[in-house]
């Protein structure tokens, strides 16, 4: 799989990651806090521009209770 076809793999997650939040009445803040990063980095994950760690992928799954094919789906 080249790396054009692993983002369009990803496409959803910024939308999937907003809904999930908004959902559970979080806010970016709380979010970056639960993966030990800062606000500007989770709300680039949020904007598309980065993509999380495996393990921050791992804790957003247990974070929203949903498996990591959840998230990308």
């Amino acid at each position: 799989m080249n790396g054009g076809a692993i983002l369009q793999e990803l496409y959803k997650l910024p939308e999937n990651l907003k809904a999930l939040r908004r959902q559970y009445g979080y806010t970016q803040q709380f979010v970056a806090e639960q993966l030990g990063i800062t606000p500007q980095s989770y709300h680039a994950y949020e904007a598309g521009i980065a993509i999380p760690t495996l393990p921050n992928f791992i804790k957003l799954a247990r974070l929203y209770d949903v498996s990591l094919d959840d998230l990308l789906e």
